[in-house]
C-alpha cells in the first residue's frame, strides 16, 4: 500500500506480511545513507505480563537487558559483523519501545540480513547473561551518579505511585540478578512477536526485496500478544516534591504535570501534538513565562521542556537549573492556572504552532528521527507524516483544555537534586 502526503512531499510504501510484520519504506532519493530501524512494541514498562495463559512479573530491567543479549549470536557478535559491512549499528530502549538499527552508505541488503538474523533468533547462556549483569550494573552505576538522570527518575516516582514507569529503565543491580536465560527467552517470544514489530527503512532501497527479506528471516510463527499490567490507575500524583542531593553546583529541578491517558480511539499523534504545543506555549523558548523567569535566574539556558505519552499515562516535563525551584514551580503552576481559566492568545498560539510545525517539518530531513518518529506512529496506527494535516484540527481551545487537566489539584510533582 502506498501513502503520499502531497503538501510535504513524502511517500510511504507499507506492507503487513503474512506474520503480522509491519514494513514501511519511507524513499529519500538523493540521501547518501540509508537507516533501517527493527523495533518492537516492547519497553520497560511492559515487565509485567499474561502470555499464554500465564502471569509474569519479571525482573526490572528486562526489555534493557534483553537488548544487550540480542547482538550475542551462536556463531559470533553482531557487532562484529556489521563492522565489517561498514555499517554503523546502535540500539536503544525506551520505557515503551526496544529497537535495532543501523545506517550504511553500501552492502545495505547485507546489513539487513544480519539485522533480521540476529533480532529473530535469540542466543542465551549462562554464561553470556552472567557477563552481561556485570556490564549494566556498571552502566547503572553511572546512571545513578546522573543528575539528570536522577532529576527524570524523581519526577516519575513523583507523578507515579503503581505504573511500572517509577522504575529505571535499566532496572537495578539487585533486580538484574534475577535476570535469567529463561526470562529472556520468554519475553523474546512474548514480545519480539513478528505481530508486535515494524521494520522501517528510510532512504534509498528496493521495498518488494526488503518484505522479500524480512519474511524470509522473520519467523512464521507469530504468538498472539498477552495481555500487560501497568498497576492501578490514579489521578493524584504519589509525592508533591521528590528531594535528592548530590554533587552538583546549582540545584536542578524537573517539574511534572500529570495528564490523563489516551482515550479510546484518540489519536496518538494529535495528542502528542497538543501536548508539546501546550508545554512550549507555558514556557518555550520565546514564550512570555521563560523570558520572565530568566530574568530572575529561577531558569537558565539549558531549561528544557518534554511532553511523553506512556500506556496509561502522559505527562508533561520542565527543568534545568534553578536558584530556587520551589519559586520556579510556583511561578510555573500560576501560570497553567491562568492559561486553564483566559485560554490562549490567538496570536501567541499562532506563533508556537508555526514553530512547532517547522521543528516536525525538519524531522523529515534526518532519517534517524524520521524512521524512529514512524516506528512510534505506526505501534499506533498513524504515520508520523499525518502530523501535517492533523495542525490544521488544532485549536486555542484544545490547548486551553489540555492546562485545564494540569491545573486540577495534585497533579504536579517536583523533582529536586540539591547541592550536597
Amino acid at each position: 500500500m502506498s501513502k503520499v502526503w502531497t503538501a510535504l512531499r513524502e511517500r510511504a510504501e507499507e506492507r503487513t506480511l503474512e506474520n503480522g510484520l509491519r514494513v514501511c519504506y519511507l524513499p529519500k532519493e538523493g540521501f547518501g545513507k540509508t537507516f533501517a530501524i527493527l523495533a518492537t512494541n516492547f519497553g520497560s514498562v511492559d515487565a509485567s505480563f499474561t502470555f499464554e495463559g500465564t502471569r509474569y512479573d519479571t525482573p526490572a530491567g528486562v526489555a534493557h537487558f534483553l537488548e544487550h543479549k540480542m547482538f550475542e549470536d551462536e556463531d559470533g557478535n553482531a557487532l562484529q559483523k556489521f563492522a565489517r559491512t561498514g555499517a554503523s549499528p546502535n540500539a536503544f530502549t525506551s520505557h515503551t519501545m526496544t529497537a535495532y538499527h543501523f545506517s550504511c552508505t553500501e552492502r545495505f541488503e547485507e546489513n539487513l540480513e544480519i539485522l533480521l538474523k540476529f533480532v529473530f533468533t535469540p542466543y542465551f547462556t549462562e554464561e553470556n547473561v552472567a557477563k552481561e549483569r556485570g556490564i549494566i550494573g556498571q552502566e547503572i552505576g553511572m546512571m545513578d551518579d546522573t543528575p539528570g538522570w536522577q532529576l527524570f527518575c524523581g519526577v516519575l516516582e513523583g507523578l507515579y505511585r503503581s505504573h511500572p514507569v517509577r522504575v529505571p529503565i535499566a532496572g537495578s543491580v539487585e533486580s538484574i540478578a534475577r535476570i535469567t536465560p529463561e526470562v529472556l527467552y520468554t519475553c523474546h517470544r512474548a514480545f519480539y512477536s513478528p505481530k508486535n514489530m515494524a521494520l522501517i527503512v528510510c532512504g534509498t532501497a528496493d521495498f518488494d526485496e526488503v518484505c522479500r527479506m524480512a519474511a524470509q528471516y522473520s519467523p512464521a510463527d507469530a504468538p498472539e500478544i498477552g495481555e500487560r499490567h501497568y498497576g492501578e490507575r490514579r489521578e493524584a500524583v504519589s509525592e508533591l516534591t521528590v528531594t535528592r542531593r548530590m554533587p552538583v553546583s546549582r540545584p536542578q529541578f524537573m517539574l511534572g504535570f500529570k495528564d490523563t491517558p489516551l482515550e479510546t480511539g484518540e489519536s496518538r499523534l494529535r495528542r502528542s501534538l497538543l501536548g508539546e504545543l501546550a508545554v512550549r506555549i507555558l514556557c518555550g523558548d520565546t514564550a512570555p513565562l521563560y523570558a520572565e523567569l530568566y530574568e530572575k535566574r529561577l531558569i537558565g539556558r539549558d531549561f528544557d521542556t518534554d511532553y511523553t505519552l506512556i500506556p496509561e499515562g502522559a505527562m508533561a516535563l520542565l527543568g534545568g537549573e534553578s536558584r530556587d525551584p520551589e519559586a520556579a514551580r510556583a511561578a510555573i503552576e500560576r501560570e497553567v492556572a491562568r492559561l486553564a481559566r483566559e485560554g490562549v492568545e490567538k496570536p501567541l498560539f499562532d506563533r508556537m504552532k508555526k514553530a512547532l510545525y517547522g521543528l516536525r517539518l525538519r524531522v523529515l530531513d534526518v532519517p534517524e528521527a524520521y524512521a524512529r518518529q514512524e516506528a512510534t506512529a505506526l505501534f499506533a496506527g498513524e504515520h508520523y507524516a499525518d502530523f501535517a494535516a492533523l495542525f490544521d484540527t488544532l485549536a486555542p481551545e484544545d490547548v486551553q483544555a489540555v492546562f485545564a487537566r494540569w491545573a486540577q489539584r495534585d497533579r504536579s510533582s517536583l523533582s529536586v537534586v540539591l547541592p550536597g
